[in-house]
């Protein structure tokens, strides 16, 4: 690796904690605006990989040069994000795989999700009786669900694989040995100093500021740690992780942290087990539209925002229009909605999932949209007879990496994983952090007396907005790859993505490049810096709270034309698409 020598930017002006936090509650973006980066899109014929980091993205392109698959491509991308990336994901959290096999014409999904505890119950976050701030619960073993993206990778390796698991976390040990520069994006996340684990947490501390200061931008970093949990890794398999000693550690370090200690312990890691699910999936203008089942909410939600426009010729308003912007809002309430209220892992809820993307239910649900009708708090619709079910209560935070591939033989890849709030839970081990995703379950478990769905429970799996999507054309062939990071706005960022490729007619990049739009049932934020800023006044005189924020979404997609491989990767982050 080349020797570079980069200047470290001038540390941020120094603020308190909770002038930070205070911030991060506002506007629940805690990841750093680090500006954009203008991108063009990258055409190829063979293959193609859109990744978070250049690092991850080459290290999937060096799989399919060697002839693997999308899975193997796929497996490699993790080992080093959770070196590049670690802010954002590694194999301390859990995923969502869309998987495409491209000669059978079939899409798997492989369920990743972390699990609670068998020791959790649905009281965890509550200290005397009320739910516990967002930034006190997020901090700590508390918050570590069951890793879970592992399994999924395997058990989607054993079906799709074609080279040995072993070789397919290569680079990711090289590289933690010889070392990784650090991006202006990790930099600045670290600066922004919010995460408390990071400062109280030993091994983190050690490793994310040592001698008492944050990594700096350029410097090179090494993880030898995390080198040779890759490496046995790569040789014992999964089981490596979860049984044993390195399960053993896991299981206490969330036990004993100074702060929220947790409840794992190693049986819960021996117990865990990815799924395969069936994909939700429904028709829009013509074109197949499919995503993650439940504990995913993104496949319905989606699906949902898509639906209630169809009825609407988007077109003729246009992408930047007010009229667009209060038709989305409108849809994306309500959608939100029934979310908050209907979502949960359905493992145990017994609830169908496909009842909330019915089509008499949604067409009765489109009834609520217009460009006449004043934008209002939605409430939920009322799907299924005789529920009657509480509020959820989630922060849902963003630290999230998405990545999408297509190989040599079509087979393709829609990957979204997470570790939640960036940093996770702080807690790191081994090399790598654990996530905090279980402050993903309602932080309080009822609401005027009725339970909310996604309240902890032993084993359960807690709602994820992740929304890895593919998209088919009327023939039935993928056209269409892609997702985002974003926490809770994801769904807005996918749903709008789509409406710019299948509505106005845009290419993959230029329909990441839009400028965002979200509304989650509470405020219609618009993207700073952009021309749709300049629609507040009118947007507020239809009933919208309007907030221009930094919206800063990784989408990272790919489309499919005429034999033809087109990669977009999102300017507000350092991914990039590569191929050949």
């Amino acid at each position: 690796m080349k020797k570079l020598v980069f200047a470290i930017l001038t540390m941020f002006a120094s603020s308190s904690f909770a002038q930070a936090a205070n911030q991060v509650r506002e506007d629940r973006e805690p990841e750093a605006d680090t500006g954009k980066t203008l991108k063009q899109a990258h055409e190829s014929k063979e293959y193609m990989v859109v990744a978070a980091n250049p690092y991850a993205a080459w290290a999937g392109k060096n799989i399919l040069e060697k002839g693997g698959s999308a899975i193997d491509a796929a497996v490699a991308i993790q080992a080093m994000l959770t070196l590049v990336e670690p802010q954002s994901s590694g194999i301390g959290g859990g995923a969502f795989i869309l998987y495409w096999d491209n000669k059978n014409k079939k899409l798997h999904t492989f369920d990743g999700r972390e699990t609670a505890p068998q020791k959790a119950t649905p009281y965890i976050f509550l200290e005397e009786g009320e739910p516990m701030r967002w930034i006190d619960a997020v901090v700590g073993g508390k918050a570590i669900g069951v890793p879970g993206v592992l399994k999924a990778l395997e058990m989607a390796h054993k079906e799709f694989g074609k080279l040995k698991w072993r070789d397919l976390f290569e680079d990711a040990i090289t590289t933690s040995r010889q070392g990784f520069i650090v991006s202006p994006r990790l930099d600045s996340l670290l600066k922004l100093d919010i995460h408390p684990g990071l400062n109280n947490f030993v091994a983190s501390q050690n490793y994310f500021k040592p001698n008492g200061k944050p990594l700096g931008e350029g410097a090179l970093q090494k993880n030898q740690l995390l080198a040779n949990t890759l490496l046995n890794i790569a040789h014992h398999g999964t089981d490596y992780f979860y049984k044993g000693e390195l399960a053993e550690k896991i299981a206490e370090a969330a036990r004993t942290t100074i702060i929220n200690p947790g409840f794992m312990t190693a049986d819960d890691l021996a117990l865990y087990e990815a799924k395969k699910r069936a994909p939700i999936c429904g028709n829009y203008r013509g074109k197949k539209i499919c995503g993650m089942a439940p504990p995913s909410s993104g496949g319905i939600s989606v699906y949902q925002i898509l639906k209630m426009l169809e009825q609407f010729e988007l077109k003729k308003y246009g992408p930047g229009s007010k009229e667009f912007i209060h038709l989305f809002s409108q849809s994306s309430a309500l959608a939100y909605a029934d979310r908050d209220q209907y979502i949960a892992d359905t493992d145990f809820t017994n609830l169908p999932a496909v009842s909330l993307i019915n089509s008499a239910y949604l067409s009765q649900r489109a009834e609520l949209v217009g460009l006449n009708k004043p934008l209002t708090k939605a409430e939920a619709g009322k799907p299924y007879m005789n529920v009657m079910v509480g509020d959820d209560q989630t922060p849902e935070l963003p630290s999230t990496s998405h990545f999408s591939i297509v190989d040599k033989d079509g087979n393709a890849i829609s990957m979204t994983t997470s570790i939640e709030f960036m940093f996770g839970s702080g807690v790191m081990v081994e090399g790598f952090l654990l996530n905090n995703q279980l402050t993903d379950f309602s932080l309080a478990p009822s609401k005027n007396g009725y339970q909310a769905l996604n309240r902890v429970e032993p084993n359960k799996r807690p709602r994820s907005s992740m929304s890895p999507t593919m998209l088919f054309n009327e023939k039935g062939e993928l056209e269409l790859i892609i997702g985002s990071p974003g926490g809770s706005r994801i769904i807005n960022y996918v749903a709008q993505t789509i409406i710019n490729v299948v509505d106005f007619d845009m290419d993959i990049q230029q329909a990441i490049n839009a400028p965002r739009i979200t509304n989650r049932n509470d405020y219609t934020a618009l993207e700073k810096g952009t021309v749709l800023t300049e629609l507040k006044a009118d947007l507020e005189k239809q009933g919208h709270d309007v907030r221009v924020l930094d919206l800063n979404s990784g989408l990272h997609g790919i489309q499919l034309i005429d034999g033809k491989l087109i990669g977009g990767a999102d300017p507000r982050r350092e991914g990039v698409a590569v191929g050949r």
